[in-house]
C-alpha cells in the first residue's frame, strides 16, 4: 500500500506547503494520529516520512491548516475536529493544490481514504463538481464561476491564495 519511492513527490509537496507559508517539518508523530506519519500539532504539520503511507495526506491534511485564520490554526492540535464545511474545504483546496503541482489527483483522493469515497471524489472532480469550492469563495481562497467572470479572474481550482490571512476568520 504505502508509496516507499514517494521521496521526490513528499519534498515537492513540502517544498510547495513552506512556500505559501505553513509549517511542515519532519517530526515525531504520536502512534495513535489519525494518519500513520502524520499530525498537526499547534497549527504545524509534521510528518515521519518512514512512517507515512500515502503522499497525497500531506496536502489534504495541510488544506485542514491552509482554510483557517492564523489564529485559528494555532489551535489545531492532533484533530481539526468535525466540521463537514472545513472537511470539504480541505477536500477542494487539497485538490487544487494537487492540479497546481501537476500530480494525479488520485495521488490525494487514493483508494484507502475518504470512507470509500475517493472514486466519487474524483469523478465529481473531473466532471466540475467541485465541493467546498462555496467555502473557499467565502473563505476569499478561490472563486466560483459566476463570481470569477463578474470579477474578470479564473475560478476554481484556480485560487486566488493558499493560505487564509487574518480576514477569514
Amino acid at each position: 500500500m504505502c508509496d516507499r519511492n514517494a521521496g521526490p513527490l513528499n519534498a515537492q509537496i513540502v517544498q510547495f506547503l513552506t512556500d505559501i507559508g505553513l509549517t511542515v517539518r519532519p517530526g515525531k508523530v504520536p502512534n495513535d494520529a489519525f494518519l500513520p506519519g502524520i499530525a498537526i500539532m499547534h497549527g504545524e504539520l509534521l510528518f515521519d516520512e518512514v512512517r507515512m503511507l500515502y503522499p497525497g495526506d500531506l496536502l489534504h491534511e495541510a488544506g485542514h491548516l491552509a482554510v483557517l485564520s492564523p489564529r485559528q490554526r494555532k489551535c489545531i492540535h492532533l484533530n481539526v475536529g468535525s466540521d463537514p464545511g472545513e472537511e470539504m474545504a480541505a477536500i477542494a483546496w487539497s485538490y487544487a493544490a494537487a492540479l497546481h503541482l501537476a500530480i494525479d489527483p488520485a495521488v490525494v483522493f487514493h483508494e484507502y481514504g475518504y470512507k470509500g469515497g475517493s472514486t466519487s471524489l474524483l469523478e465529481n472532480f473531473a466532471q466540475g463538481r467541485y465541493v467546498g469550492v462555496p467555502i473557499l469563495q467565502w473563505r476569499g481562497l478561490a472563486l466560483e464561476p459566476k463570481r470569477a467572470r463578474d470579477l474578470g479572474l479564473d475560478p476554481y481550482p484556480a485560487m486566488l491564495r493558499w493560505v487564509c490571512s487574518d480576514e477569514c476568520s
